[in-house]
């Protein structure tokens, strides 16, 4: 099939992201994709203090290397003030310029403990994927209330979400195999 990342938008320990994540693989697994977890909680965020930019950073290039080594993206984003968490903008300060997103299809998930999903945090997000040349799936997921939405062991709790979520990965994967 095709190998995806799944990229979880924060270094929280223990993030309500990392829990979706999870259930995302799940489903992506389930029909037949290669799926990967890589969060923000492992980017080594030491080694960039004091803005190395256009140095070659091991510890770096070694968190990148396996997520760029995929056909496709797929960010599970939490609201922070309205935007997308600080360590996921440093993540991709420190992609490969312009290249990284490059025809790479991604997809997004917003999760927030408000009532609309991470709507601008994703939209954000999606701005900057879309100025790097991304091939932004429009199919978006958002998940508001995730405390009382999302159970580990359940899932999604709410139908309508579920279905959303089930007719974005049937759409994402057929998009990922047209652009191969």
């Amino acid at each position: 099939m095709f190998k995806l990342a799944i990229i979880v938008g924060t270094d929280r320990p223990n993030s309500k992201s990392q829990d979706m994540a999870v259930y995302v693989k799940e489903q992506y697994s389930e029909r037949g994709v290669d799926a990967h977890i890589f969060s923000m909680a492992d980017f080594p965020l030491g080694s960039v203090v004091g803005g190395p930019y256009g140095k070659e950073i091991p510890e770096i290039e070694a968190f990148r290397t396996p997520i760029l080594a995929c056909d496709a993206l797929l960010f599970v984003i939490p609201e922070y003030n309205g935007s997308f968490p600080g360590v996921l903008k440093v993540f991709i300060d420190y992609l490969p310029f312009p290249d990284a997103f490059k025809a790479m299809p991604i997809a997004y998930i917003g999760i927030s403990a408000g009532a609309f999903g991470s709507l601008r945090a994703v939209e954000q997000l999606q701005m900057v994927a879309n100025y790097r040349n991304a091939l932004s799936y429009p199919e978006r997921v958002f998940v508001s209330r995730f405390n009382s939405n999302f159970s580990p062991e359940k899932g999604l709790l709410v139908p309508l979400q579920q279905e959303l979520l089930i007719s974005q990965t049937n759409g994402f994967i057929d998009f990922v195999k047209r652009m191969q």
